[in-house]
């Protein structure tokens, strides 16, 4: 697990290239980057939705939907 404090208040873009390490180097899947991280699940995914941002499950990665 990180301790990155205020995890939430990055900025999206910022958020989703630790997001994107953590599951290339770490975790198998979101719900250990969730662990990882120590972040809800709902807040991360709110965060990168609103940023244009979807998991894809084949690549493990969030990638951008605009």
């Amino acid at each position: 697990m990180i301790n990155i404090p205020n995890l939430e208040q990055l900025p999206a873009e910022i958020l989703v290239g630790i997001a994107n390490e953590h599951l290339r180097l770490n975790c198998g899947d979101r719900q250990s980057l969730f662990y990882d991280l120590d972040i809800p699940s709902t807040v991360l995914e709110q965060k990168l939705s609103d940023s244009g941002f979807e998991y894809d499950i084949l690549a493990n990665q969030y990638r951008s939907i605009k």
